[in-house]
């Protein structure tokens, strides 16, 4: 067998049989059945330079048919967008990359001062006042944010707009199957077509009529998707506006890049916003992990899963940062 590895010799065999008490390396496999053992040797090829194991690589993932060089419209929050390679750099640089867990501020100092500049910048996108870092996917964000309009308004109904991402829906209904929460579904508007070349322009929305309608005292919460899974924008200032009056929260589940563009949901009334962040600079990973975002106004922070790092002074007067909540224990 061809290995790049330096042989050990029987002097050094021995003596680490010895240390170990045993007679023979069989013995250290005495556990294994004897039907299980490998009788020979593993057949394995040649070592291979730098250039000819790149160049074997490069071969190997070729038979792959992937999104490197085919384009993806499956979308639904996971989009496999150009990454600048600053982004690994800045990553990668000593003053945000301190290895060791956010617990122990005075070594950690680069990733929690990280961690607050994300918070910072998905509440400027969300218009919300405190963010957490953060939550496994957009899906399962909002089945957390379900939770918390559940546990604040101690009402037991969700009424959620089927224009919302299916695989967030399929989620949410199956964490709650067992809970004791009731979800309705509203419909979404069918465009009426003009002409041959046009259609209304309002396919894809939510029914509000019907949304109203569906308001009682037992809703916790509505959840609405803008831009939704569709790429249809919603009349999110007015479903928040009719659902306050009922005592219900909003949750918005938004895409991070059209807030660039779109007005926050915070200004526009909701309580929460949760959704995908991967797009801002993450790559797919085969599907997952991804990265949920989880953001609320201020009444609801110390019901927000997850961590919250803040910024302080040390006994110096120094700028520093902390772990200021920890709701759940997510370090590990």
């Amino acid at each position: 067998m061809n290995s790049p590895y330096i042989p050990v010799t029987k002097e050094q065999q021995d003596r680490m049989l010895n240390t170990l008490g045993l007679t023979s390396k069989e013995e250290l496999f005495s556990a294994i059945p004897e039907s299980l053992r490998l009788k020979k040797d593993l057949e394995l090829p040649a070592p291979l330079s730098e250039y000819e194991l790149k160049k074997h690589i490069r071969e190997l993932t070729q038979q792959n048919f992937d999104a490197s060089w085919n384009l993806c419209f499956l979308g639904a929050g996971l989009y496999d967008h150009m990454i600048p390679s600053a982004v690994k750099h800045i990553l990668s640089r000593q003053e945000f990359y301190t290895a060791y867990t956010p617990y122990q501020p005075e070594i950690s100092q680069g990733v929690l001062q990280s961690i607050f500049e994300y918070q910072t910048m998905i509440c400027e996108l969300t218009g919300m006042d405190g963010a957490n870092a953060s939550m496994y996917d957009g899906a399962t964000a909002l089945y957390e944010a379900v939770l918390l309009a559940h546990r604040q308004t101690e009402r037991n109904e969700i009424i959620m707009a089927r224009s919302v991402n299916p695989q967030y829906r399929r989620v949410v209904a199956s964490g709650l199957c067992h809970s004791g929460l009731s979800i309705k579904e509203i419909g979404f508007e069918i465009p009426t077509v003009v002409d041959s070349s046009k259609s209304d322009g309002k396919g894809g929305r939510v029914v509000v009529e019907e949304l109203i309608g569906a308001l009682n005292d037992n809703t916790a919460a509505v959840v609405i998707q803008s831009p939704n899974f569709f790429g249809t924008v919603e009349d999110l200032k007015a479903i928040c506006e009719k659902a306050k009056a009922k005592g219900a929260m909003v949750i918005a589940v938004c895409d991070l890049i059209s807030l660039g563009l779109f007005e926050s949901p915070g200004v526009l009334g909701a309580d929460i916003a949760v959704g995908e962040a991967q797009p801002l600079g993450n790559p797919m990973n085969y599907g997952g992990p991804l990265l949920g975002y989880f953001a609320v106004k201020a009444p609801y922070i110390r019901r927000m899963p997850g961590r919250i790092a803040g910024e302080t002074t040390d006994a110096e007067g120094r700028r520093g940062f902390v772990l200021t909540l920890q709701a759940r224990e997510q370090h590990i």
